[in-house]
């Protein structure tokens, strides 16, 4: 079973491991978090080291997932996924084996599917976003890179969302809505345009 690094040791994270230890496809090798958190344990999976150590641990053969959250900015999670492709190491794909997502849905590098998220027909994701529990994506829709559709999310058909947008818990777009780059739809809301 291939090894795999979390960069980012916050709440997200923890979701993160409850994902791919259901998902039972990679071997949780740690953690990297700050320097002064090293040693210390979530969920029982030791903080290794920091950013710093990603080359050499790449080259050890050792695959990652960012799970950093992000709420307010995609900057840090951004940030590190242009590292990590500047520097030729591939993320991999997890998914909750607890979602659904349509075998002509396509997801791109270092997205996670968390539990419960139904991911429909020809649906397109970018790299690097965080599909949280419960979203739905719906038909023909199109996420772009660095989003986070969060907690019990609705977007609906055809609908189209920009890179590094945060789409809050309980939000529904209407259908075949264009949700601009880098926007901050609140909890609960309604996106009509």
């Amino acid at each position: 079973m291939k090894e795999i690094v979390l960069i980012g040791g916050g709440g997200h994270c923890k979701a993160c491991i409850d994902v791919i230890e259901l998902e039972s496809k990679y071997k949780i090798a740690g953690i990297l978090d700050l320097k002064e958190k090293i040693g210390q344990k979530i969920l029982n999976y030791p903080i290794i080291g920091t950013d710093d150590d990603i080359i050499d641990l790449a080259h050890r053969g050792i695959t990652f997932i960012i799970s950093i959250g992000q709420i307010l900015s995609a900057v840090r999670r951004t940030e590190l996924y242009l590292f990590l492709e500047q520097n030729q190491i591939k993320l991999p794909v997890i998914v909750s084996p607890l979602s659904h997502v349509s075998e002509s849905a396509k997801i791109g590098e270092g997205t996670i599917i968390m539990h419960h998220a139904l991911i429909n027909a020809d649906v397109v994701i970018g790299s690097n976003c965080i599909i949280n529990s419960k979203a739905l994506i719906e038909h023909d829709a199109k996420i772009g890179d660095h989003c986070h559709i969060a907690t019990g999310a609705i977007i609906n058909g055809g609908v189209e969302v920009g890179n590094s947008t945060f789409f809050g818990s309980g939000a529904v777009s209407v259908q075949n809505a264009r949700i601009p780059e880098n926007s901050f739809i609140k909890a609960n809301s309604l996106f009509i345009m």
